[in-house]
């Protein structure tokens, strides 16, 4: 009978056979297979260790494709805020003319007579200022030289007066005679007869003026007299 021994080496002998004759037939093998090593002391072969194939380049990893974020979305930019309106501009207002009235536009100084019997004159432009000084004589002329809303300041002959009132004053124009003895004539000429004579005081109404002389009515009296004889009506000035 055959031995244990004998028999591992033919079943041995089989398998390296018909290794190498799959081998030749393929010729696709990747690896060539040895003859078993028998280890000397135990007796047992080892497992062969499979060959790289010569010419045949290992194959290469996978790599992964990079993933590429996707971009934020761009937000639009904001509007830029609508430039505020310029603000109109303010009409230039021309300097007051300091001859004309700041209410009227009328001439300062100017003349103007007393409506009533009786007016307060007032330190300032209102009810609440004291009375400073009171005219009493109706239709006596006064001159005007400063005006504030309802208010005008005024003053007399003398340089008497303060601020009175508009409602207590006239248009109408007087005058108030200023020399010793004033004469009047027949017309606007020293030559001329003379109609009557009035005193220092006396008060009358202007009826016309020309640049030196003016006529006037002094209690039904009517007659022509030198500006330079008069109060309440200004040199050079013409009235009709």
């Amino acid at each position: 009978m055959m031995g244990i021994r004998e028999i591992a080496a033919a079943v041995l002998a089989l398998a390296i056979s018909a290794g190498g004759a799959m081998a030749q037939v393929s010729g696709e093998a990747t690896a060539a297979l040895g003859a078993p090593a028998e280890s000397a002391a135990t007796g047992v072969t080892s497992s062969p260790r499979p060959k790289t194939r010569s010419g045949i380049a290992p194959p290469t990893p996978e790599v992964a494709e990079p993933v590429v974020a996707a971009p934020a979305p761009v937000k639009p930019a904001a509007a830029a805020p609508a430039p505020a309106p310029a603000p109109a501009a303010k009409p230039i207002v021309p300097p007051r003319d300091p001859s004309k009235g700041a209410v009227t536009n009328l001439p300062i100084p100017r003349f103007v007579s007393l409506k009533g019997n009786e007016g307060n004159a007032r330190r300032g432009p209102s009810l609440t200022h004291r009375i400073d000084w009171v005219f009493t004589t109706a239709g006596m002329p006064l001159r005007v030289t400063a005006e504030h809303e309802n208010w005008r300041r005024v003053e007399d002959a003398e340089g008497m007066g303060g601020w009175v009132h508009f409602a207590l004053l006239s248009g109408v124009r007087t005058a108030l005679v200023t020399a010793e003895m004033a004469k009047f004539y027949s017309k606007p000429d020293l030559q001329a007869s003379i109609t009557f004579e009035a005193e220092r005081g006396v008060t009358g109404r202007l009826l016309e003026c020309q640049p030196d002389w003016c006529r006037m009515n002094i209690q039904g009296e009517k007659g022509w007299v030198e500006k330079t004889a008069l109060w309440g009506v200004l040199p050079g000035e013409v009235l009709e």
